[in-house]
């Protein structure tokens, strides 16, 4: 008899964002496939009984492989467990959940989605930059800091998006920041346009960094900005204010 796969978004951090049916499939599940995005609180409170698998991924040192994690999936869930893989944000936001849905599919393996709060759209939030805003940006566009290294070229269409004057988010980004920066900026986009870079966003260590696409690199050298960390592009940016009360973050 065959087990379920369920593919599980733990949203930006800390258990108060995961769902009730993340919460729930967490809960009465067999095995637990878990990144270190979800972050410590929720890694802690995993139910004991369950098997837990570490699939972290650190900047190019991989704990397992991507496709040794979806075997390692086909291979619980034949067995007939209630498999849950756990990752940061959504499953299908960058995530890989799409290429583990394929790989679950091939076997005939019934998989469940369970959507996570998107750090895309949260992190900004959570620090006063709202992505869309009626003066500042009519249009957000969410893309990756860190293309398939296999593919041949580039599939970011930077002069589209250098004319867009929208709002750029850009995950997993931060060792690219100077090429997407130079990018942006060869293809027409003005030097003096406002960015962020929200480190650790939503936890307790949290940090926010600005500039312009003229300046970034130099200030994120200085001041040491590593991942995990979203980017934060555009005009809204202006609407963040340093040192003022600021959202109360989630309890």
């Amino acid at each position: 008899m065959k087990g379920k796969v369920f593919l599980v978004g733990s949203g930006p951090g800390g258990r108060s964002l995961l769902t009730l049916r993340a919460q729930q499939v967490l809960e009465e599940a067999d095995v637990i496939l878990y990144d270190q995005l979800p972050g410590e609180e929720i890694l802690a409170s995993l139910p004991e009984g369950a098997e837990k698998v570490d699939c972290g991924k650190f900047g190019g040192q991989h704990t397992l492989e991507q496709d040794e994690i979806e075997r390692l999936m086909v291979t619980r869930a034949l067995e007939g467990k209630k498999v849950v893989r756990l990752k940061g944000g959504d499953p299908f936001l960058f995530g890989r959940g799409g290429e583990e849905l394929e790989a679950l599919r091939e076997h005939g393996i019934p998989v469940e989605l369970v959507p996570g709060v998107t750090s895309a759209i949260a992190v900004p939030g959570a620090v006063g930059i709202p992505v869309t805003h009626r003066k500042y940006a009519s249009t957000v566009t969410i893309l990756t800091g860190h293309e398939d290294p296999g593919k041949e070229g580039s599939a970011i269409d930077w002069e589209n998006l250098a004319g867009n004057r929208g709002t750029l988010v850009i995950l997993m980004g931060v060792r690219n920041l100077a090429a997407i920066a130079e990018n942006l900026v060869t293809h027409g986009r003005d030097p003096g346009t406002p960015v962020a870079i929200i480190e650790r966003g939503m936890r307790p260590d949290q940090r926010v960094t600005t500039g312009t696409l003229a300046t970034i690199e130099g200030v994120a050298q200085e001041r040491r900005v590593r991942p995990p960390a979203v980017i934060v592009i555009g005009d809204v940016v202006r609407l963040y204010r340093e040192g003022e009360p600021g959202l109360v973050p989630p309890s």
